[in-house]
């Protein structure tokens, strides 16, 4: 179902639903501060075959949404302070760091190689609704090889009722992608360019170049 969020009666019952979903390992969609994200709970395996296999995106793992810096340092095993400089200095925004995760963690993302990209959305939404459920596994609200869904309704063209619940908070203000950095190896790698410039990224990781 579709929730129009510019309306707070509908807000409220759109948050609740997509809340109720993610617990119950059901896919939603919801917006960000770079394009719409489709997403389920990270740590429930079969609600992330669910999302892989929505995309057509075979086992690439997705991401994971977070709704504080704090809950980076409970995904991590130890957090480079590159990563720390980064997030200290761009979260919440489009911002994603690659980082080796805690090997304990008890979840199944697909081909991690133990390595996570971890973003904080500047989205009171969608922030909203990670306080509730927690990490969640998300990646942009398309399937494979199709444009990234900047609008609630063009992202449900795409997944139908595969997905529980649309957040509906009107097209994004961007068209751009979050940025990647890998902060795992010696030297920062940008691995994409999105909505923060390579020179931003410098501007915290003077070290860090293209990949």
């Amino acid at each position: 179902m579709l929730y129009d969020c510019r309306s707070l009666a509908e807000r409220d019952r759109g948050v609740a639903a997509a809340v109720e979903a993610v617990k119950n390992g059901e896919l939603v969609v919801l917006p960000t501060d770079t394009v719409y994200g489709i997403g389920c709970d990270a740590f429930t395996p079969y609600a992330v075959k669910a999302l892989l296999a929505a995309r057509d995106a075979g086992q690439t793992a997705p991401g994971v949404l977070v709704g504080s810096r704090h809950t980076l340092d409970g995904l991590v095993y130890s957090l480079p302070q590159s990563a720390r400089d980064l997030v200290e200095a761009y979260w919440p925004g489009p911002l994603t760091v690659v980082v080796e995760h805690s090997p304990s963690l008890q979840w199944d993302l697909g081909e991690t190689g133990g390595r996570i990209l971890v973003r904080m959305p500047l989205h009171p939404l969608a922030l909203e609704v990670l306080r509730e459920t927690g990490p969640m596994a998300l990646s942009s609200a398309n399937k494979v090889n199709q444009p990234a869904a900047r609008d609630a309704e063009t992202a449900r063209d795409q997944f139908g009722y595969a997905v529980r619940a649309y957040l509906d908070a009107g097209p994004c203000g961007s068209s751009l992608t979050s940025t990647i950095v890998d902060v795992t190896g010696p030297t920062p790698q940008v691995l994409r360019e999105g909505a923060l410039s390579f020179d931003q990224v410098r501007e915290v990781l003077p070290d860090a170049v293209r990949a």
